[in-house]
């Protein structure tokens, strides 16, 4: 397993993680309604790519092939954190959230956020956050539970 920054070209790879993220993995706690509205297998590939370039993620491979993916905002924010489906447990979560954490700390960045699905819920209280809120987005008039997630980082730790 390695740890890479996006480059261009990866998109499809990251769109698939994604799908398999919540279609395979997150299902369990969602309903399929919820699951169509979170992750459209439909979605235009120029608007992914786009959405992906303006991230650009840290992406794990394994095999040569991309295994999971999660950015890290300048404001802290965690916007995408997604591990496929065919490598659940198997380290790939954690891989990304110390290189989240390795670059918090690079960029002076004293908080980490994140919306957080209930599947992941778990994984991030595990990694020392904390729910600050229990929100209800609406995605294409369906409602999605989830947490606003913080974690405070001491710095010069």
């Amino acid at each position: 397993m390695k740890v890479r920054r996006f480059k261009v070209g990866d998109e499809a790879a990251l769109f698939k993680v994604f799908i398999s993220a919540i279609h395979d993995i997150a299902s369990r706690d969602y309903t399929l309604e919820q699951i169509a509205a979170w992750a459209p297998t439909d979605t235009a590939p120029e608007v992914w790519a786009g959405r992906m370039r303006g991230l650009r993620p840290f992406v794990v491979e394994v095999d040569g092939g991309i295994a999971g993916y999660a950015d890290l905002q300048p404001s802290g924010y965690i916007d995408h954190f997604f591990v496929s489906g065919a490598y659940p447990r198997q380290g790939i979560g954690t891989l990304l959230m110390h290189r989240i954490h390795d670059e918090a700390k690079l960029l002076g960045i004293g908080e980490l956020t994140a919306d957080v699905s209930k599947t992941a819920e778990p994984f991030f209280l595990r990694h020392g956050f904390e729910v600050v809120a229990r929100g209800g987005p609406i995605l294409r008039g369906v409602v999605l539970e989830n947490a606003l997630m913080r974690k405070g980082l001491l710095q010069g730790a």
